[in-house]
């Protein structure tokens, strides 16, 4: 007879690798929309180096993994670990697949953690969360978009006096050499910061269910998290690429160099103070603060509105899909 907990721990390694396998077409379109619309990559070579790029970046640091294992709650101690791990990747599997419908970039990120969250205070009350490691993620992911805008601003300003003098023509056919590199650096960090959230579930409930004693990563796990990944952005998100790529605003190859950049550094920043961060908002404020600083009335801002309701709704109605989700499993556990 197979042991329950073997069992649900079985069933939540499937999950996270569902969720992460959807995380990866969901945020493909993230970090190569840009070289995508400018044609500076064709899509299928651009979606088969994104893939890539994510894979060795899932592999290279689990800094963030660690932070989701330990951070938002105790797994050592959380009541009812499986259910609640069960419903938050359900939670946040629904969420994506709802937002990747209709060509939303939404954030993975807040739809996991408000999915902890809401799952875990259902389960064991307010007390349940760790609310310095909690606060101390939300952080991250609320100032991160907003230093983005403003990095990319900057980012531009500093290319627009630099270049100011080069020929037009030339310039962007330069940049379209260049942005293969830095859509090859952006996968990169999209795989360091995205694809450990799937290693920390995994993680808390090989814990939870006492196959586990730290919060250090396993290989396996890491191994499996960033195959899952590679494979999910080998899909592609075309829905999330148009909007991306182009109803934001008009990308030229040097904006689309200067929004990589950007995100670039911002995603790593964050992944080396072992921090997670949404890649989608990341990366969607950077495109952003350089529409901004190319052209203000360039910027379609009705995209822009769109998107930051969504960001906004994410983790509240993330955190209560997984409550109810919590209170049918337990209907039937």
């Amino acid at each position: 007879m197979i042991d329950s907990f073997f069992l649900f721990t079985v069933i939540i390694v499937i999950l996270a690798l569902v969720f992460d396998f959807i995380n990866g077409f969901h945020d493909t379109a993230n970090a190569i929309a840009t070289a995508v619309s400018t044609k500076a990559l064709s899509p299928r070579i651009a979606i088969a180096m994104a893939a890539i790029m994510n894979f060795l970046g899932a592999l290279t640091f689990t800094g963030v993994a660690q932070t989701i294992t330990k951070d938002i709650v105790d797994p050592f101690t959380l009541d009812n670990g499986s259910l609640v791990l069960m419903a938050a990747l359900l939670s946040a599997i629904i969420w994506n697949l709802i937002t990747w419908y209709f060509g939303i970039p939404s954030s993975s990120s807040h739809a996991l953690i408000g999915s902890i969250a809401g799952a875990a205070i259902i389960s064991a009350g307010f007390q349940a969360l760790k609310y310095g490691g909690f606060l101390k993620i939300i952080e991250a992911l609320i100032l991160s978009p907003i230093i983005a805008f403003v990095v990319g601003y900057i980012i531009y300003s500093i290319f627009k006096i630099a270049f100011k003098n080069w020929n037009l023509p030339k310039t962007n056919k330069r940049f379209r050499y260049f942005q293969i590199f830095t859509a090859a650096l952006q996968s990169y960090t999209h795989g360091t910061n995205d694809a450990q959230k799937s290693m920390g579930i995994i993680t808390m409930a090989l814990i939870a269910n006492n196959f586990h004693t730290t919060d250090d990563i396993p290989f396996w796990v890491q191994l499996a998290c960033a195959t899952a990944m590679a494979l999910g952005t080998s899909i592609g998100g075309w829905k999330i690429i148009k909007t991306v790529g182009g109803k934001i605003m008009k990308i030229r190859p040097v904006n689309g160099v200067a929004a990589d950049l950007s995100s670039a550094l911002i995603i790593f920043g964050a992944t080396y103070i072992h921090l997670p961060v949404s890649t989608t908002h990341v990366i969607s404020s950077s495109i952003l603060g350089v529409g901004a600083s190319h052209r203000v009335r360039g910027v379609k801002w009705d995209t822009a509105k769109r998107m930051l309701i969504t960001w906004v709704i994410t983790l509240p109605i993330s955190a209560l899909l997984a409550a109810f989700i919590y209170f049918i499993l337990d209907l039937f556990a």
